[in-house]
């Protein structure tokens, strides 16, 4: 609750873009579960669709990345460390825990546990700093998550594996943890240089989330097969690979590095709650992209998630918020 005063002031203005860039995020990540669908309903195993999402994000943005290198600009040895993190746990981690944890529990309660992150991103901060959160952020968090129980409809045939429930909490941890990196990215100086800009983190995440998951397929794991027949996308027939293209480019590149920026702009424990936007997203983007129609339960839902989302943004200041470039400057 902000007091009257110059930083309340200046609270709306600075956050105003952060808060639109983490809806464009929120749609772009959202639409990732559609894409998915069309191509997973032609036979594409889970894994298969991650490894679409992370070598197609790798090759476009390896083409900026490319151009940047040719001008001059060189990585420091101190971002080889955060790139391999960022491949590994955000990147493929998450994925890979979450495919998982579905094979184990119900779709809707596997993505439940997974958007439990922003709960414990709030619970590490406050173990770290010992600052009990404010009370309406308490009350903020509790909302998104009931709201979530209802979008994701949890209740229809609800079953519970523990070795599911310990891939959606990796799966969630994965999360925070994309969260907690993406604040780290670019804003340094140069005393202190800080962690690579967004397009190299990303692009580079992306190859080595790519190597994980041709390992992660190549020991056996998980499957990994893929189909060349067409998909069907808002009632169209099309090539298997624009469902490839559009899960690489938009849902993984543009999703990525829209979220890295937010994070910069908000900090990583509002952009993380703002994040839940995405679950609307992806409702909607199923109900108009494979036909998979929202109920009146989820609608409800989804109002009760935006309502988190507004009661925890006037609840709490961004958590020294630095943007970062997306590109090498």
């Amino acid at each position: 609750m902000g007091l009257p005063g110059d930083d309340a002031d200046r609270r709306p203005t600075r956050t105003a873009p952060g808060l639109a860039i983490a809806l464009l995020s929120g749609l772009s990540f959202g639409l990732a579960g559609p894409f998915a669908a069309s191509l997973l309903a032609t036979g594409w195993s889970p894994l298969a669709v991650v490894l679409g999402r992370l070598a197609g994000a790798a090759l476009l943005l390896g083409i900026p990345l490319v151009i940047i290198l040719a001008r001059g600009w060189r990585p420091r040895v101190g971002h080889l460390r955060p790139v391999v993190v960022y491949g590994l746990v955000p990147l493929a981690g998450a994925q890979v825990c979450y495919f998982s944890a579905v094979g184990h529990l119900s779709v809707g309660v596997a993505l439940l546990i997974e958007y439990t992150a922003p709960v414990l991103l709030l619970g590490w901060t406050w173990a770290r700093s010992g600052v009990r959160p404010r009370p309406a952020t308490l009350l903020g968090t509790a909302t998104a998550v009931a709201g979530l129980v209802l979008v994701l409809d949890v209740g229809r045939g609800t079953a519970v594996d523990v070795v599911g429930v310990l891939w959606g909490l990796g799966a969630a941890v994965c999360l925070a943890a994309y969260f907690r990196l993406s604040a780290g990215a670019g804003g340094g100086t140069d005393e202190d240089p800080g962690g690579p800009p967004a397009l190299v983190l990303t692009a580079g995440g992306a190859v080595v989330g790519s190597a994980v998951v041709v390992l992660v397929g190549v020991v056996g794991l998980l499957p990994l097969t893929a189909t060349t027949g067409p998909i069907v996308l808002g009632g169209a027939t099309v090539p298997w690979w624009v469902g490839v293209v559009l899960v690489a480019a938009l849902s993984t590149a543009l999703a990525y590095l829209t979220g890295i920026a937010a994070v910069g702009r908000l900090g990583s424990r509002l952009a993380s709650f703002v994040g839940l936007s995405e679950v609307l997203f992806a409702v909607l983007g199923a109900w108009w992209l494979v036909a998979q129609h929202p109920t009146a339960t989820q609608v409800a839902g989804g109002v009760l998630v935006v309502a988190a989302i507004a009661l925890i943004r006037w609840a709490e200041p961004p958590d020294e918020p630095v943007a970062p470039p997306l590109v090498p400057e």
